[in-house]
């Protein structure tokens, strides 16, 4: 059975992911947006004009609805813009629920990240917890996906990758990663990098399979890397040789990061924390109820490098 689904985060990079794997689905959208709109010119997409914060504006859109998807989320603060990890990951989750809760809709599937805990090292992933936390609380038949670094051809992640692979990004002689030790060799964590045509994949499966109610799944690549390899691939597979990989020791990159306003920099504080620790997960409870296995990050970076997209 479809039906119409409710989207935040719509215009992102996860987002038209997500509503792209809807609507091949059969599915309507209702897309929450602000200033820009979803960027589509279909007559099942009904964009719903207003802020995540708006729980009248909310509510209407969710009218109707089957579900509901919360995807909007935050890597760097802008506080001045009132973007702050407690805004946008917490209070803006209770609108979600409180708009659900008045327009009648159950189902609800909601994206955290994966690291997230109670313990959490860094804020974001402290407010990723707390928002989880609201979503279990809420009384509705839930389903928190937990990314891992999520890679494509329109994310700002990969289009920086392919500027460093091709030596037309600071700091241009080289790939820069966060390292451990006094020159930076002392290693990074590693990571599970996934693609969001996967995690688009995921979140409409979710819908779908009602084994996922009130369950947490963590989800990433089949394929494990360091940083370094990490960076090797990317220039490998996009232009096709090895670039110089070189390590930032962490604590300089603290030290910048206190003495430099943190608005001249391309990193803040809780992404060099989070470099640091592996951002791995075992994937067999995500295969047992979805039935079926990400790809890896080289394996899908060649498909999608092949296309000509970075």
């Amino acid at each position: 059975m479809v039906g119409r689904v409710f989207v935040t985060g719509g215009t992102g990079f996860v987002g038209s992911s997500v509503i792209e794997t809807l609507l091949a689905r059969g599915y309507e959208i209702a897309a929450l947006v602000h200033r820009r709109g979803v960027g589509r010119d279909d007559v099942r997409v009904h964009q719903v004009k207003g802020e995540l914060f708006d729980v009248q504006a909310l509510t209407r859109g969710m009218e109707g609805c089957r579900a509901v998807i919360h995807l909007v989320g935050i890597i760097r603060e802008k506080p001045k813009l009132g973007a702050t990890f407690e805004r946008m990951h917490v209070e803006a989750t209770q609108c979600i629920l409180n708009a659900a809760g008045n327009a009648g809709v159950k189902r609800l599937v909601h994206m955290s990240a994966l690291g997230t805990r109670a313990n959490a090292i860094s804020q974001y992933h402290r407010t990723k917890w707390a928002a989880e936390e609201l979503v279990r609380a809420s009384g509705l038949d839930w389903t928190i996906i937990r990314p891992s670094l999520i890679h494509g051809p329109g994310g700002e992640f990969m289009q920086m990758e392919a500027r460093w692979a091709r030596g037309t990004a600071p700091p241009y002689l080289f790939m820069p990663y966060f390292g451990k030790g006094l020159f930076g060799t002392g290693g990074s964590g590693r990571l599970q990098p996934v693609y969001v045509g996967d995690v688009a994949r995921a979140f409409a499966d979710a819908i779908e399979r009602p084994q996922t109610v009130g369950k947490v799944y963590e989800l990433g690549g089949a394929q494990v890397v360091t940083w370094p390899e990490l960076h090797r691939i990317c220039a490998e597979v996009i232009v096709g040789r090895r670039r110089w990989v070189a390590a930032i020791p962490t604590w300089k990159a603290r030290l910048w990061l206190a003495v430099v306003p943190n608005s001249l920099l391309p990193f803040n504080q809780d992404q060099v924390v989070m470099s640091q620790e592996d951002n791995t997960c075992d994937l067999a409870a995500f295969v047992r109820d979805f039935g079926w296995e990400p790809a890896g990050f080289e394996e899908s970076l060649q498909a999608y490098a092949m296309k000509n997209a970075l």
